[in-house]
């Protein structure tokens, strides 16, 4: 069995793929970020981008949303060409995604309300009045009713991560997309938002896409994975964090699999 493909086994061709990356070969220029990447997203996975630091996840995240153009190879989404697709057809496909960045990226000028009221003012024919309510709706799931008013710099990091989370489900998304969701958390808010990403993954029925170095979210929520290693600039590991963790061919993933086993969140990638 090859190095990339390790746990292939454990990707039943019974589920269906929701994304595709397809001989996937990222660069800046001449310099080859990561080459032949050949992965499936199956439909209800939370899926986790992982490895070193500098290999590419965060590049390849980009490339899944279109933000950067591949030099070689294909991303589909439920069987169509997102690389492929015209601008139209790529704005349309957009639409049935949502996406959080680390720092959460609202507008500092526009409150809570204001910022998770936008989408919808942009891709619904709603009423103001049917906006305040699912803005009030979708605040109130991760735990932010009542505070629409309230302006990004008057409530706490976690607060932020939730309120961007609520922007992003504005929509119903069927892909919700996730830059280290946990970074600059403490361990118990982390936790908690690893627990409400489940909660809603399941309420709205999404698939997740999420970069993130740290164990106890791959652990404790992941069900599927890719590993890209920095040196050989390419994939080692596909599959079950946990089946990668206990069986891959690859030392290197192993080890960033068990380091620090028992810490809690906040570790390091070595």
């Amino acid at each position: 069995m090859t190095a990339a493909s390790d746990s292939a086994k454990l990707a039943s061709s019974a589920q269906e793929a929701h994304i595709e990356v397809r001989d996937l070969t990222m660069a800046y220029g001449a310099r080859v970020i990561q080459r032949e990447l050949n992965f499936k997203v199956n439909r209800g996975d939370i899926f986790v981008i992982m490895g070193g630091s500098g290999c590419g996840k965060s590049t390849l995240l980009k490339h899944m949303l279109g933000l950067i153009s591949p030099a070689q190879g294909d991303i589909l989404y439920a069987g169509r060409s997102f690389t492929q697709a015209d601008a139209a057809t790529r704005d349309a496909m957009r639409q049935s995604w949502g996406v959080t960045y680390q720092s959460g990226a609202l507008i500092s000028s526009m409150s809570l309300g204001e910022n998770v009221s936008l989408p919808l003012q942009l891709y619904t024919n709603y009423s103001r009045a049917e906006i305040a309510d699912v803005v009030s709706y979708k605040l109130s799931l991760v735990g932010l009713g009542g505070y629409e008013s309230y302006y990004p710099s008057e409530v706490s990091g976690g607060m932020l991560k939730r309120a961007a989370l609520s922007r992003a489900i504005a929509l119903d998304p069927e892909v919700l997309f996730f830059d280290e969701p946990s970074a600059g958390l403490d361990p118990i808010s982390s936790r908690m938002l690893d627990e409400l990403i489940v909660e809603l993954k399941e309420s709205i029925g999404s698939t997740v896409v999420m970069v993130t170095h740290e164990l106890a979210s791959i652990f404790d929520i992941a069900t599927n994975s890719v590993y890209l290693d920095a040196n050989s600039k390419t994939m080692i590991g596909y599959g079950d964090p946990k089946y990668l963790r206990d069986h891959s061919e690859q030392a290197i993933v192993r080890q960033f699999l068990t380091r620090g086993i028992n810490a809690t969140k906040g570790d390091s990638v070595p």
